[in-house]
């Protein structure tokens, strides 16, 4: 291994293409884990050498098109640097250590800036931009030191490049290392408002390539953000805002995948998992009542819940399955399934929505919603505290809304509503005037 240190140290006047052959054979080399682990610290040193002369020659050319410059032999030697930097740090942590010492991480981050600036053939720059994220890929992984280096050489600017790139393999690539750099400071860090555009430009990746793993972990990520426990500064949930429109045209467009969970063997599909978050995240968002009113006016918002609830509800009357209203639980059982709650989330987002809100309420009564929400409105494990949400949302589409009071009272006097259901909910009809009357019983819950 020293040998082969020093034929590639003695290498770096020679012509590239030695070079190139030379950095080839030691990453087959270190593919195998003993020749990883006896490499010593003067390979990776002229690895480092090579780079650096290729970041060179790179902003060379980028300043003066008529400098020579073998561009192609460039980014051959490059990507193959890469590679061999990558394999040699795959479960070694003493390799990863080496490296980032060296100033390789920093070096690199600057080389991928560098690449993302030069026109070139487009398969040679793409090779060498993908190897060079495998590699921050692989010395990030297992290594907090090389985490935080690489966090603070790359963010946000590196991740905002390569997260728009038109390649899917380096926006995966970038999307791996962002999410193996995470903890709970860089979290804080990520959902600061003048970062947010790079958590939603993940959230894109999912809308454009059903990236869905990113996506779920980053929904995650903003219900902590917006969390009633976790309470946002109005600046931070003026920037959540911004993107409302755009979560809500996700969840509208991918909302059926959820009905692929009536299938026992699609239990974890990843597109289904996004949707569920999705929603989660809109109805906290709808629970801010300095910013509802945008949420309100979102055009289809309204509708795709109802239409969602009334799919979910049909799915779970044709075949038992997770959408189906069932109450056998001992207490001491709990079911674990992802859509756990779904419905009983369609049904707050649909509440929030209508909060004093004159046009979403009559909307509802057009889209036969009232109905739908009074036949969900019973006790049912599948769906925790269901009762609960068709409640509030029972009063903010009753509230000021005689022909909303007066179809739930005709539906009861038809026996078409449970009366039960409705005293279950402290509602109530009373017949003043010869017209019906649904009116409160009791006080409405804190």
């Amino acid at each position: 291994m020293m040998a082969m240190a020093a034929r590639l140290g003695s290498g770096a006047a020679a012509p590239a293409q030695a070079r190139l052959e030379r950095v080839r054979l030691l990453t087959g080399l270190f593919r195998d884990a003993q020749p990883r682990e006896m490499a010593e610290e003067g390979i990776f040193s002229n690895l480092l050498e090579i780079l650096m002369s290729a970041s060179s020659e790179i902003e060379q050319a980028c300043k003066d098109s008529n400098e020579s410059v073998d561009l192609d032999t460039c980014l051959l030697l490059t990507a193959e640097c890469f590679r061999c930097l990558r394999n040699a740090c795959v479960e070694c942590a003493k390799n990863q250590h080496v490296m980032r010492n060296l100033g390789l991480i920093s070096t690199s981050v600057h080389l991928i800036k560098l690449l993302h600036g030069i026109q070139m053939k487009e398969e040679l720059l793409l090779t060498a931009l993908r190897c060079s994220l495998q590699f921050l890929g692989n010395i990030a992984a297992g290594n907090r030191d090389s985490q935080n280096s690489i966090w603070k050489c790359a963010f946000p600017d590196l991740f905002l490049t390569c997260l728009t790139y038109n390649d899917e393999k380096i926006v995966a690539y970038c999307c791996m290392i962002l999410f193996t750099c995470l903890n709970s400071e860089k979290v804080r860090e990520l959902l600061d408002p003048g970062n947010l555009t790079v958590a939603f430009h993940v959230l894109k990746v999912y809308k454009e390539q059903l990236e869905s793993e990113w996506s779920v972990t980053l929904l995650e990520l903003i219900m902590v953000n917006v969390n009633e426990k976790n309470p946002v500064t109005s600046e931070e949930v003026n920037v959540l805002m911004t993107h409302a429109d755009f979560l809500a045209g996700c969840f509208q467009e991918n909302c059926e995948a959820v009905l692929k969970l009536t299938s026992a063997a699609d239990a974890e599909d990843e597109e289904a998992l996004v949707t569920i978050r999705l929603l989660d995240v809109l109805c906290e968002m709808t629970s801010n009542n300095g910013q509802i009113e945008h949420l309100q006016s979102l055009p289809g918002l309204l509708e795709t819940a109802i239409d969602t609830l009334r799919l979910t509800h049909i799915a779970g009357k044709q075949a038992v399955n997770i959408f189906t209203a069932t109450h056998a639980m001992t207490g001491q059982e709990e079911i674990s399934h992802p859509a756990v709650g779904f419905k009983s989330h369609l049904i707050r987002l649909i509440g929030n929505l209508c909060y004093k809100n004159k046009k979403n309420q009559d909307k509802v009564y057009e889209l036969d919603g009232i109905p739908l929400i009074l036949d969900n409105c019973s006790i049912d494990d599948n769906n925790p505290f269901v009762n609960q949400w068709a409640v509030y949302a029972i009063r903010n589409l009753t509230e000021h809304n005689e022909r909303n009071q007066e179809l739930i009272a005709q539906m009861e006097e038809k026996g078409l509503a449970d009366n039960s259901a409705l005293e279950s909910m402290g509602l109530e009809i009373e017949k003043r005037d010869d017209k019906l009357i649904l009116r409160s019983v009791r006080k409405k819950p804190s």
